[in-house]
Parts: C-alpha cells; structure tokens; sequence
C-alpha cells in the first residue's frame, strides 16, 4: 500500500472505531448489555468490512491505477451487499440487541464514509506527472 493509502485507512479506522465507543456507550446505556454487545459487533463488522476493501483499492491502484474508480466502485457495491446479507443472517437472534446492531452499522458506515471524504481532501495526491511525461 502507498503511504496515501495508509493515512486513508488510518484516519477513517480511527474516527470510526471512535464513533463505536461512543455507540456501545449509548447502547449500553438505552438497552444494556445486549445492546453493547450490538453495537460492538457492528462496529468491528464495519471496521473489518471496509478496512479489507480499502486494502484492495490500494493493492489494485499499484498494479493498475487506471482500473481505480471502477474497483473502488466496485468493492463499495460489494460491501453493501454483504452489510446487508449480515443484517439478513442476524436479524432473528437475541444474542443481542438488532436495533442497536442496524443502527450502529449505519452509523459506522456514514461516519466511515464521511471520514474517507475528509481524509482524502487533505492528503496532498499529485494529479499531474511531476516530470511531464505521458
């Protein structure tokens, strides 16, 4: 991975994570311990889901980085499907709370998403070849 792909995980892994804890605290408080155990889950589903993505994106960019935005599209549709087919395969359980779960998965993923966006405008990425070649 290139350092740009680095500071872009990282920075979004830990604003997430954060916003986790604040969830699980939340959680905890309005449903108690199933509730925690929730939103817990569903903050390290979203951290792992989109950390394994980022990593593609960056191993692809440097082996091809014309094939970037369709990858990044691409691997964007696939987590959401399979977000979506954890939601489906947990939604009967009472192992913990599923509002909270739902809810902390779309929260986790709108913080994630909104934290990539800010990570990326201030990260400094050449968008022209600094030698003039083509």
């Amino acid at each position: 991975m290139q350092a740009n792909d680095v500071r872009l995980l990282r920075g979004s892994a830990v604003v997430t994570a954060a916003a986790g804890v604040v969830a699980a605290i939340a959680a905890l408080l309005a449903a108690g311990s199933k509730g925690l155990i929730g939103a817990l889950f569903a903050t390290v589903v979203v951290l792992v889901f989109f950390s394994i993505g980022q990593v593609a994106i960056g191993r692809i960019s440097k082996k091809n980085p014309y094939m970037i935005m369709n990858m990044a599209l691409f691997t964007y549709i696939v987590q959401i499907m399979l977000l979506g087919l954890v939601l489906f395969l947990f939604k009967g359980t009472t192992a913990f709370d599923t509002k909270v779960f739902g809810l902390t998965i779309l929260g986790a993923t709108l913080v994630w998403v909104a934290s990539q966006v800010y990570v990326f405008t201030k990260l400094k990425i050449a968008y022209v070849e600094p030698d003039g070649e083509r």
